[in-house]
């Protein structure tokens, strides 16, 4: 998380820069003293113009090589008064390449990579090693992806390296987590190797070529797994109740975009329009999401937040909410009107909020062309894509607790028609009533 937290600060420096800009074009906020009044007024100065957007935003750009084996180097270095580094692994191993008889592959092996290595024996070797470099190894796994790092001082890059080289190509287990583990394996070993901060990339590049040597040469890569067994997005729920849980848990998504996908960056804008919200936090009515307000109005949750999924050949996109059992027909009522309501009418005040909240807290991407494609989505860029992915499409729904009251999937089904066929069908039921 470190290696790529120092990649997508994409705008720690902004409020920082901005202060720089305000005070070099505003006058001294500190009273004159009194002898300077009696002088005749200096000539007055012109403030500079603000330096262009490609200066504000000049960040050092990723330099990139491929080595014979296939492993991929990217390094991307700031200045040189830079004193520390991060450095990870990459693995494209995650859960989504996993079969039935192998669940829990990546996740396990992430945990037993700093058990000991050939060359440091156990867990407290290694341990003091890192501690004595004053650096910090971790690792975590995702769906796609199992990420070695190390956050370390410039100098000891090298160092770093070699440790993450020699827990990958020659780990130790024991013997009771291996007899625990049986048959376990990674089958995709398509590496990305990553650095940033005070880094070379030519010596980067050679201290990989000497250290990464032991990986599988199987040429099976990732696209060439998900080509073969594709993910496929299927409505359907699940449910499981607990009468014991005070609160109920509930997920509501759709089939989302991948990364490449042009669809991503208004999806994300659409996922900032949603918002989230918190009864802690108790914003309420100040809320610039629509669905916030309504659900604090209402008192219809405890919690709610909007998730966007990215993978590389697919999404998810929804909502997930915790909830008193009484209020889930209520809720899903109000989450599904606000999903239909984007596909036929979103202010330009909503999205205008929603650019600037995502050039704040954004993903990585170039820093000009994230700003450049955000800038571009407008109203009806946010009604075509939640047209595209919502309108008559099919729903996931995914709940836990006491859910008496939560609706069948046939109804969250019938709540992405258009608004022609919802105002028809509303009509139909009141004169059924009638």
């Amino acid at each position: 998380m470190a290696a790529t937290a120092a990649i997508r600060s994409r705008r720690r420096f902004l409020p920082y820069l901005n202060r720089l800009l305000h005070t070099a074009s505003h006058p001294n906020p500190y009273p004159t003293p009194l002898a300077a009044l009696r002088q005749p007024p200096p000539p007055r100065r012109l403030a500079a113009p603000p330096p262009p957007t490609s200066l504000r935003f000049r960040f050092p750009a990723a330099r990139v090589s491929t080595l014979p084996s296939g492993l991929r180097v990217v390094t991307q270095a700031y200045p040189a008064n830079t004193r520390m580094a991060s450095v990870g692994v990459w693995v494209d191993a995650g859960s989504r390449y996993e079969l039935p008889g192998t669940n829990g592959t990546a996740h396990f092996l992430e945990h037993m990579a700093f058990k000991g290595t050939g060359r440091r024996p156990n867990a407290e070797v290694l341990e003091v090693e890192i501690e004595d470099m004053g650096a910090r190894l971790n690792a975590y796994t995702s769906r796609e992806q199992t990420t070695f790092f190390a956050d370390v001082q410039a100098r000891h890059v090298p160092v770093a390296l070699d440790v993450l080289s020699d827990i990958l190509q020659n780990p130790r287990f024991p013997e009771k987590a291996i007899q625990r583990e049986r048959g376990v394996i990674l089958r995709e070993m398509e590496e990305v190797v990553s650095a940033a901060g005070a880094v070379n990339h030519d010596e980067v590049v050679d201290q990989v070529k000497e250290l990464f040597t032991e990986f599988s040469t199987d040429p099976t890569n990732a696209d060439q797994l998900c080509e073969a067994n594709p993910a496929i997005f299927t409505g359907s729920e699940v449910r499981v109740e607990n009468a014991e849980m005070p609160l109920a848990h509930l997920a509501i998504a759709f089939k989302g975009s991948s990364w490449t996908d042009p669809a991503s960056i208004p999806l994300m804008v659409i996922q900032s329009i949603l918002g989230s919200w918190n009864r802690s936090i108790g914003v309420g009515n100040c809320s610039g999401s629509a669905l916030a307000r309504g659900i604090s109005n209402g008192n219809l949750a405890e919690s709610m937040m909007t998730f966007n999924t990215n993978y590389r050949d697919t999404g998810l996109f929804g909502i997930y909410t915790t909830a008193l059992p009484d209020t889930l027909h209520d809720l899903s009522r109000l989450i599904m009107e606000e999903f239909r309501r984007l596909s036929f009418r979103v202010s330009e005040t909503e999205v205008a909020r929603a650019r600037n909240q995502m050039l704040t807290y954004g993903r990585v991407m170039p820093f000009l062309e994230l700003f450049a494609r955000i800038d571009a989505v407008d109203c009806t860029t946010i009604m075509e894509t939640a047209k595209k992915y919502i309108i008559d499409k099919d729903v996931a729904v995914a709940a836990v607790g006491q859910l008496s009251n939560l609706p069948e999937l046939s109804w969250f089904r019938s709540e992405t028609c258009s608004d022609d066929a919802f105002t028809r069908r509303i009509v139909f039921q009141n004169a059924q009533n009638n």
